[in-house]
């Protein structure tokens, strides 16, 4: 017999059932060796390695015809044992387990035909029913063995997977761990950069300025606290003929990059003011200078002028919400003005809207975050003049944070925010703090 490979038991079952038939070994011969071939072959195949078989007839010096039925195993995990099978077998210098069995001379040959003998008159049973069965009984012993390697083998099988589900849940259980532990790191390192933003932020932001007769205060709000920069910017600063100036800027877009165009927008508004430049130029001449260096540049900008001594107040607008002037009597007014923003077509304001802010007045600059968290622009500034009423009378520097709280009871549309309030004092009254809130 040509060596065959094998990697299952049933078909190295299979094949030795097929080595007995067709050397014609005795059933209980041919049981024995099926089982004790699968047992030695059993801890090969279940590691996953094959096993070879070989047969063949050999004649030992005494003349004896032998078959030699050899198992390898290719890789086997520990030598094959020989021990505790139900039919011993030895192992070969090659590594491999032997079995020799002697072979008849082949089948008897049939008696002459002759009347059955008789024993107190009835026919003497021959032994063909006596080896029938015994064969039974060797395939009942031999289907017993496959029984109980099928058991060991289920048996070890379970335990097996036991094993796999405790380690898959001990493994389910670090991972789920781990992804904790990097869910609170990303968690403290997305506060610590947040803090980081903030405090640049801050840096970045100009002081309360104080100036006789004017309160100010101003109220920031970044869409996203992890990422605290944005576009939204102010300025404020006296000039050197003593009026106040004051510039409120939305860049376009969040982070980092719509904080630089916004600090670009505010240095060079503060530059020509203080150059002296007439107020209703200094939104195109921004333009002008900020273009050639970022092309992709577009912000909207309110700029405020406010005489402290008289209450005169000038606007100019490119592209930006109107403010709110809230007079000491209850009455409101937008102050719309017309005009196009940095990075528009044709960018300047058209004119410059002229007024006056009375003691008591309230003026309320601020972006469109504020107004458009419902993303409905008129009613925003309809609930606007409402919480600028009923926030009027407080401490100025109350006022825009109180006045973002009411316009923020639902946000449907997320954004920056800034709300800058000015407050002309009263004589008669005490001068408010001129702190800023953040």
């Amino acid at each position: 017999m040509t060596p065959h490979t094998f990697h299952d038991l049933p078909s190295l079952r299979r094949a030795v059932r097929r080595i007995c038939a067709a050397h014609r070994l005795p059933s209980r011969t041919g049981g024995r060796l099926v089982r004790s071939v699968a047992e030695a072959a059993g801890a090969a195949l279940g590691a996953d390695g094959p096993v070879r078989l070989d047969a063949a007839e050999q004649t030992d010096p005494g003349g004896t015809t032998l078959l030699a039925v050899t198992l390898y195993a290719g890789q086997p995990p520990a030598p094959l044992s020989t021990a505790r099978l139900p039919l011993p077998g030895r192992a070969t210098p090659d590594g491999g387990l032997a079995w020799l069995l002697p072979l008849g001379e082949g089948p008897e040959p049939e008696p002459p035909a002759s009347p059955p003998a008789t024993r107190g008159g009835a026919p003497v049973q021959d032994r063909t029913e006596a080896e029938t069965a015994e064969a039974h009984a060797t395939q009942i012993a031999a289907l017993e063995g496959d029984l109980a390697a099928a058991l060991s083998r289920v048996e070890t099988l379970t335990t097996e997977l036991h094993r796999l589900k405790d380690e898959l849940a001990e493994t389910n259980s670090g991972v789920l761990a781990l992804y904790v532990q990097l869910d609170e790191r990303d968690e403290q390192l997305r506060r610590a950069h947040g803090q980081i933003l903030r405090e640049l932020e801050d840096a970045l932001r100009p002081s309360p300025i104080t100036v006789e007769g004017l309160e100010f205060a101003v109220h920031y709000e970044p869409a996203d606290t992890d990422a605290p920069t944005g576009g939204d910017f102010y300025d404020w600063l006296c000039l050197p003929d003593g009026t106040v100036h004051i510039t409120v800027v939305d860049a376009l877009g969040h982070g980092v990059r719509s904080t630089r165009s916004a600090l670009n927008v505010t240095h060079a508004v503060r530059t020509l003011a203080l150059e002296g430049h007439p107020l209703e130029s200094i939104v195109a001449r921004t333009h002008d200078i900020l273009a050639p260096f970022d092309p992709e540049i577009m912000a909207t900008v309110l700029l405020a002028r406010i005489n402290p001594e008289t209450g005169e107040l000038r606007l100019a607008n490119g592209s930006h919400p109107p403010a709110l002037l809230l007079r000491a009597d209850g009455t409101s007014d937008y102050l719309e003005i017309r005009g196009r923003g940095i990075g528009f077509p044709l960018p300047g304001s058209e004119s410059v809207l002229e007024d006056t802010l009375h003691e008591g007045d309230l003026l309320v600059l601020y972006t469109d975050g504020l107004t458009e968290s419902r993303r409905d622009p008129i009613e925003g500034e309809a609930r606007l003049v409402k919480s600028a009423r009923a926030h009027a009378g407080r401490p100025v520097d109350e006022i825009p944070g109180a006045v973002a709280d009411d316009m923020h009871t639902v946000i449907l549309h997320s954004d920056d925010t800034l709300a800058l309030a000015v407050r002309r004092a009263r004589r008669d009254a005490p001068r408010a703090g001129a702190d800023a809130t953040g």
